[in-house]
């Protein structure tokens, strides 16, 4: 199957690209909580596969990419920080349990955690319906602007880690 779909690809280079490439598979849901915050914010990835969105204001969303939430399989539990936990870039803040496996999750940058997603307690499987959205994880008010922060990737930088994983 794999060998007839991929002969098929190689003929058309703008499907190839297309499928190797899906630009909106790991950006935020349009019509979601993160989005309707504020119009303006800025998003960032981490090479562990968490996005965090920051709105003008310090507020951010932080979450698993669909790359991440594929990679798990079907979400059978979520572990949350807890409100007014002080997070530092690369704490744990959480996980994500599937029936493949467990992975923590990091936070992206220093802040403080204002809220999480309490509606992951009884539907996890948002992390696999809508981790871009609806199954963002905490909202934490951070300590400076994501470009403060090197080793947060652009939506194009984190693209081509995922290409390079491939390899």
């Amino acid at each position: 199957m794999f060998s007839s779909f991929t002969r098929t690809v190689a003929r058309a280079p703008a499907l190839r690209l297309c499928l190797r490439f899906n630009s909106t598979v790991n950006k935020i849901t349009a019509d979601s909580i993160v989005t309707k915050y504020s119009p303006s914010f800025t998003v960032r990835y981490t090479n562990e596969h968490e996005w965090i969105a920051q709105h003008d204001d310090g507020v951010a969303f932080v979450g698993i990419t669909k790359y991440a939430a594929d990679a798990l399989g079907d979400a059978t539990f979520v572990e949350l920080a807890e409100v007014g936990d002080a997070l530092s870039t690369g704490d744990s803040m959480g996980s994500v349990e599937s029936v493949k496996s467990s992975s923590e999750i990091y936070s992206p940058v220093n802040g403080e955690v204002l809220e999480v997603n309490t509606e992951l307690n009884d539907s996890p499987q948002l992390i696999n319906e809508d981790p871009m959205g609806a199954a963002w994880l905490a909202k934490i008010k951070t300590e400076g602007k994501l470009e403060d922060y090197d080793e947060l990737l652009t939506e194009d930088q984190y693209h081509e880690s995922l290409k390079d994983e491939e390899h």
